[in-house]
C-alpha cells in the first residue's frame, strides 16, 4: 500500500508563516496559527511544505490502510486559507451557518480573509473537529 504523501516534517512553522508574500494572507496565518494553538493546546508542525498542522491522529481504514496524519490545521494558499477538519465536516451544518464567508470542500474549508468569518465561531469549529475525531480515532499531541 502507498503512504501518505503529506507526512510532518522538521521545518519551523514560523519560517514558513513569515514567508507568506502577501501581506494579508502572513497576517492571517499568524492569526491562525495564535487561533490553533490556543484551541487546540498543541504545538504546530509542518505537514509537507506547507500546512502548519496541530496534533495528529492514526488512522486504520476497513481496507486496511491505516498511516498518521494531522487532526486539524491550516495552509495560506495563494487564493484562500484552507482550513482542515479532519475527517470532515458533515456534522457542523448549524456551525457553518454561523462562521460567515466561506466555501467547503471534502475537509478543507476555504476562507479568503479572516476579516470575512467570525474567529470564535471558527474557534468552536475546530474544537468541535477535534471532539469528533477523537471519537474515532484517538488525536494525539504534535
Amino acid at each position: 500500500m502507498s503512504e501518505n504523501k503529506t507526512k510532518v516534517t522538521a521545518e519551523p512553522v514560523q519560517d514558513f508563516l513569515y514567508a507568506v508574500d502577501h501581506p494579508t494572507r502572513r497576517s492571517d496565518a499568524l492569526e491562525l496559527n495564535a487561533i490553533f494553538q490556543e484551541v487546540t493546546g498543541f504545538a504546530p508542525k509542518m505537514w509537507g511544505p506547507a500546512i502548519v498542522g496541530y496534533g495528529n491522529y492514526h488512522y486504520v481504514y476497513e481496507s486496511g490502510r491505516e498511516g498518521d496524519f494531522l487532526a486539524t490545521g491550516f495552509s495560506p494558499r495563494k487564493q484562500n486559507l484552507s482550513v482542515y477538519i479532519m475527517p470532515g465536516y458533515a456534522n457542523f451544518s448549524e456551525i457553518l451557518g454561523r462562521l460567515g464567508k466561506h466555501k467547503m470542500g471534502k475537509s478543507c474549508l476555504y476562507i479568503n480573509k479572516l476579516a470575512d468569518i467570525d474567529t470564535e465561531v471558527l474557534k468552536e469549529l475546530i474544537r468541535a473537529g477535534l471532539d469528533d475525531l477523537d471519537k474515532k480515532w484517538p488525536v494525539s499531541p504534535s
